[in-house]
């Protein structure tokens, strides 16, 4: 008799767990599960007061250098993937060129972006991460300040600047644009 009392309470003790895991889950076991929800991401910006709204690509690193967006598409710009999504915490990246061989790119008026300007980032989850422009700098690309653009909060906007070095095929500054999130 002592063993069916024994075997009945584990019985008893799977049954009840069970039923808490069902009501954990809110589901039972042969329920399909909820399909995965696409992770997400920037795509397009929008600078009213320069009359921008530019499509974003994903712009990957290797090898510790950053991708470009292809010249062959001068009007887009690029969220940089190991940057966060604009509207969440922590530094977002986003790279435009300034111009092409034959006309002005998509961050061409960027150096006439002002402090308290607005930015604005649609994402694909349907927020919009809104930002307001605290300073613009330009500074030499030897001097690039990889710890303020890619360590501390805000949205960074980049794009070539300054003089063009005939020699080298390249803008010798870059110009950046130093963004504070206000709202999601």
């Amino acid at each position: 008799m002592a063993d069916s009392t024994r075997w009945s309470r584990i019985v008893m003790a799977g049954v009840i767990t069970g039923i808490v895991m069902v009501a954990i889950n809110g589901r039972g076991g042969d329920e399909e599960k909820p399909q995965a929800r696409a992770p997400v991401v920037p795509s397009r910006i929008d600078i009213p007061s320069l009359g921008i709204k530019a499509p974003l690509m994903k712009l990957g690193v290797d090898d510790g250098r950053v991708e470009l967006p292809p010249y062959e598409k001068p009007n887009v710009a690029g969220w940089v993937t190991g940057s966060v999504v604009p509207g969440d915490k922590g530094p977002a990246v986003i790279l435009g060129h300034v111009d092409t061989k034959t006309s002005p790119a998509v961050f061409y008026r960027l150096k006439d972006m002002r402090q308290g300007q607005v930015i604005k980032v649609v994402r694909s989850d349907g927020k919009v991460a809104q930002y307001r422009v605290d300073t613009i700098e330009q500074i030499s690309k030897n001097r690039f300040p990889a710890d303020k653009v890619y360590l501390e909060d805000g949205l960074r906007l980049i794009t070539c600047g300054g003089t063009f070095d005939r020699d080298e095929n390249e803008y010798r500054d870059n110009l950046i644009v130093y963004a504070t999130l206000v709202e999601t």
